[in-house]
């Protein structure tokens, strides 16, 4: 499709306007430091990084408050856990250094940018070395050409950082290249965005999104259903009516979402926005973020009375992903 020459391109201005400084968001949430679980001021490798939409969605006055705390640095990030790692799931070792990771049957992964709207402090690719490896226009062709020899391949999933970062030029041109493929059959991004700077999904991402030959499966990441405002619910319902599949996927996180309460709450609110329920994941190892770790019998029975209380259609499959595995595998 062709780009119109003035894109609505506001949500750059709200993305460059968020928050990178701890004492300017207690400040705005309305919180002593001091008040703060043991905060790491000072993270240089892996910085605070909170959109100001999302900071909005969090209750003020609450220094335990579960969407600061997926965001906010503290100095058990600096504990080394045992077992804990820089690659917990094996992407480098599927990596084919061309911006694309290939490790099941049908599917493969671009990423597409390192880039992300929010530093979330669970991130199991936040030790990823991503200016060796993402996507960039002179990884393209052999990128694409990859693809194109892998006729097993139905499914292309656009990850990252977050694909939706990318403008919408490079975007577009992506989509349209893989378009081109007559045995792709579907596009899936993974993407943080909608909920997190939903002002992102402009009329003219909208328009690229829906002009694309092959299938769009969007899933978003939500992990508590206090990230679900209005603005979310608006960008929602305008996927789903240009016929994008929305699905969600959570993680499992200590302070967060690791109730029943949260997680029916969350699989409730999501499916009135047209959202389904997709994958609960267990932690993934991920140097800097075991102070997340929810025990396997504390998930397992969690997820028994998730299961008891919600229908089927509204349970997301509980999964743990291991390097060198054929597929994502349930936690049981």
């Amino acid at each position: 499709m062709q780009i119109k020459p003035e894109p609505t391109q506001h949500w750059q201005k709200s993305l460059a306007e968020g928050f990178n400084d701890l004492a300017q968001l207690c400040q705005y949430l309305e919180i002593s430091p001091t008040a703060l679980n043991h905060p790491l001021t000072a993270p240089a490798v892996f910085p605070l990084r909170v959109p100001l939409s999302f900071a909005a969605c969090m209750e003020k006055g609450n220094p335990n408050d579960p969407l600061l705390r997926q965001v906010l640095p503290v100095t058990e990030e600096l504990i080394d856990y045992p077992g804990y790692n820089a690659d917990p799931v094996g992407d480098l070792a599927a990596n084919t250094a061309i911006g694309l990771i290939h490790k099941y049957h049908g599917r493969a992964l671009i990423i597409t940018t390192g880039a992300c709207a929010i530093n979330c402090r669970y991130c199991f690719r936040r030790n990823f070395p991503y200016a060796e490896v993402q996507l960039t226009k002179s990884r393209l062709d052999s990128t694409l050409k990859y693809i194109k020899q892998h006729t097993e391949l139905t499914e292309i999933i656009l990850s990252g950082g977050d694909p939706l970062l990318l403008n919408d030029e490079r975007l577009d041109e992506l989509i349209i290249q893989l378009n081109t493929l007559k045995h792709i059959q579907r596009i899936r991004i993974h993407s943080r965005i909608p909920v997190v700077l939903p002002e992102r999904i402009t009329p003219e991402l909208l328009s690229i999104l829906s002009s694309s030959s092959q299938k769009i499966i969007l899933v978003l990441h939500a992990n508590h259903a206090n990230e679900l405002s209005p603005a979310v619910a608006n960008v929602c319902r305008q996927l789903s009516q240009n016929n994008i599949t929305l699905l969600n996927q959570s993680v499992l996180l200590k302070g967060v979402n690791d109730s029943v309460l949260a997680l029916c709450t969350l699989s409730e609110k999501l499916f009135n926005l047209g959202v389904l329920p997709y994958y609960l994941h267990v932690l993934d190892k991920a140097t800097g973020t075991g102070h997340f770790e929810v025990s396997t019998q504390v998930a397992l029975e969690v997820y028994r009375q998730l299961q008891t209380l919600l229908p089927g259609y509204l349970v997301p499959k509980l999964v743990t992903e291991q390097a060198g595995a054929a597929y994502k595998m349930p936690l049981n």
